[in-house]
């Protein structure tokens, strides 16, 4: 600046016509923040913020959230499964260090930013991946280790369950994995005094309590949507079915009991306090909602929990969520019924893998990267690779690839090879490369949505997306909406991803205890209904950023999925073969 733009101490002056906004805006800018900064650490020292942590197949994290629901901070930890005697699990001991080090990360982030400590929230909830098996005995000792929704071991039970219920039961589901360790003569099975997914068993060590979102128990065992409980029809046929092998538990007995979103879940307990934060911070006491599936908290994050409403989760495994209007007409092997957080019938169409072997070749490329000296930010190399998919030709030109780190029960495979195949004359781009490796991850889902637009004439205005598949910005929104031929939204705040969802599902329970201890009403039946709680208090109107299907892309993938159907045989010469 020129001697003459200064006043005559010298200083730039207060602000000059036709130039850019001077010292008074930045400081008024400068104070709005610090204003704000204030009111949060009010907010966090009075106890009034929410906390949701969140073990999902990759990452735990922990997200804090204020009175408008918007993340305030958060702390993670990366974690991965092991292939232990032919089983995909996590071992107990680790989930406890994740846990902790995510809370120890935010009350961290906490002090950095707002300057006070984390002593006090206003309500807690845990989520974790759905299904699977924990098992535990009457001293609650744990009896096997932790067997995840990966493991494709069950094929025999769930079809022998699916016959005799007349309901779908696929095999990532506890009640399968139970029934094949009976048929399978697992000795400890006679020991079960509870059965519980790891959002469940996170819950109990917290607060004692055996409770389950109605949610993650629909990945349990069937549930009956009228009642939002377990199908009690389906608990008899069971209990009959295994009745010679004289167990001293019934199913009903070993089950969590099923709450939807809202209902009382217990308080963490003294113990339960030092097991989430062992540096003593964090007192007993805290009120803690029922702990849900990443499912349940992917909807709440879009909020696609009313009916007609539907979500794509996209990271390790993917799945859409589609709120039903009524009832199927049949069973489909490759759908799965299960339930909302409140308890409302949900066709669900998952699918074990998706970003995994996509993940594989970004790291090989970083490697690469690393090799040449170039300097890449891992969040840069996934845009860059990413938006080169978009200059591939519309149908991969040929290219062919298969995501199956394990095995895919909507095409058949109890096994998985990440596979890919190509033409000599194929074009070997990057963008085709890329692009072909992203319609991997979408190819399956499309096999199991089909059956609901095509078969059940399924009404989607559009399906809202989440995790890790769209954190590029329009990319894997647009080759999604290719894919299902389907608009695809996508939200700001879904990037938050299921921690953020579970906190808001605290944050909804205390607000129907606080109602409900202002109202003559015992129950908070005067409290509007989770679905109306979205719509008015959190999300206010935002449907996110929505895209249509490109017809170039549409007509690309269709070609894709020619082949991608065709050459399944190529998967399975590999299964046999490798």
């Amino acid at each position: 600046m020129s001697e003459t733009m200064k006043n005559p101490q010298g200083q730039e002056p207060e602000q000059a016509s036709g130039q850019a906004p001077g010292r008074v805006q930045r400081q008024e800018q400068a104070q709005d923040m610090d204003a704000r900064r204030a009111a949060i650490s009010r907010v966090i020292s009075e106890g009034r913020a929410s906390l949701g942590i969140e073990l999902g197949s990759t990452r735990i994290k922990a997200v804090l959230i204020g009175e408008d629901h918007a993340p305030l901070a958060q702390g993670g930890f990366d974690w991965e499964n092991r292939l232990l005697d032919g089983l995909w699990t996590y071992r107990l001991e680790d989930v406890w260090t994740g846990v902790q080090q995510s809370f120890r990360e935010l009350a961290r982030e906490v002090r950095e930013l707002y300057g006070v400590p984390l002593a006090r929230v206003r309500a807690l909830g845990v989520s974790a991946m759905m299904h699977g098996y924990l098992v535990f005995d009457g001293d609650g000792r744990q009896l096997t280790p932790f067997r995840t929704w990966r493991n494709t071991t069950t094929e025999a039970a769930a079809a022998r369950l699916t016959e005799r219920f007349g309901f779908n039961i696929p095999l990532r589901w506890s009640v399968a994995h139970l029934y094949q360790a009976i048929l399978d003569g697992e000795s400890h099975v006679a020991d079960i005094a509870y059965m519980t997914t790891l959002a469940g068993y996170v819950h109990w060590e917290l607060t004692g309590r055996k409770v389950l979102g109605v949610g993650d128990a629909s990945g349990m065992f069937p549930i009956d949507s009228a009642e939002n409980n377990y199908d009690r029809r389906l608990l008899g046929l069971f209990d009959e079915l295994v009745a010679d092998r004289g167990f001293r538990w019934r199913l009903s007995g070993i089950l969590p009991e099923a709450l939807t979103a809202g209902q009382d879940a217990g308080r963490l307990t003294e113990r339960g306090a030092r097991l989430l934060d062992p540096a003593g911070a964090l007192p007993a006491g805290i009120p803690m909602c029922p702990p849900e599936g990443d499912a349940g908290t992917g909807m709440v994050a879009t909020n696609s929990v009313e009916k007609f409403t539907g979500n794509i989760s996209a990271g390790t495994s993917v799945f859409a969520m589609v709120v039903l209007e009524k009832a199927l007409s049949k069973l489909y092997p490759e759908i799965d019924m299960v339930t909302t957080p409140a308890g409302k019938p949900v066709a669900m169409v998952h699918c074990n893998n998706c970003t995994s072997d996509l993940d594989a070749w970004v790291r090989l490329f970083a490697e690469f990267a690393e090799l040449t000296g170039a300097a890449i930010s891992k969040p840069a190399l996934y845009d860059a690779l990413y938006e080169k998919a978009l200059e591939g030709e519309p149908d991969c030109a040929g290219l062919l690839t298969y995501n199956y780190y394990s095995g895919e029960p909507i095409t058949g495979f109890d096994q998985g090879r990440p596979l890919l195949a190509r033409m000599p004359d194929s074009r070997f781009t990057l963008g085709n490369l890329m692009r072909a490796l992203l319609f991997s991850t979408m190819a399956s889902l499309k096999l199991g949505m089909d059956i609901l637009v095509e078969k059940e004439h399924v009404r989607l205005s559009h399906l809202t997306g989440h995790g890790g598949l769209f954190k590029t910005k329009v990319v894997g929104q647009r080759l999604m909406a290719a894919a299902l031929s389907v608009p695809i939204a996508v939200m700001e705040s879904a990037g938050e991803g299921g921690a953020w969802g579970m906190a808001i599902l605290a944050a909804y329970a205390a607000h129907r205890a606080e109602a409900a201890a202002n109202t003559a009403s015992a129950t908070g039946a005067a409290v509007e209904p989770l679905e109306a709680y979205l719509a008015k208090k959190v999300f206010g109107g935002d449907a996110g950023t929505r895209l249509e299907p490109d017809a170039d892309d549409a007509r690309g993938f269709a070609r894709f999925m020619e082949r991608y159907v065709a050459g399944l045989a190529i998967e399975r010469a590999a299964v046999d073969s490798m």
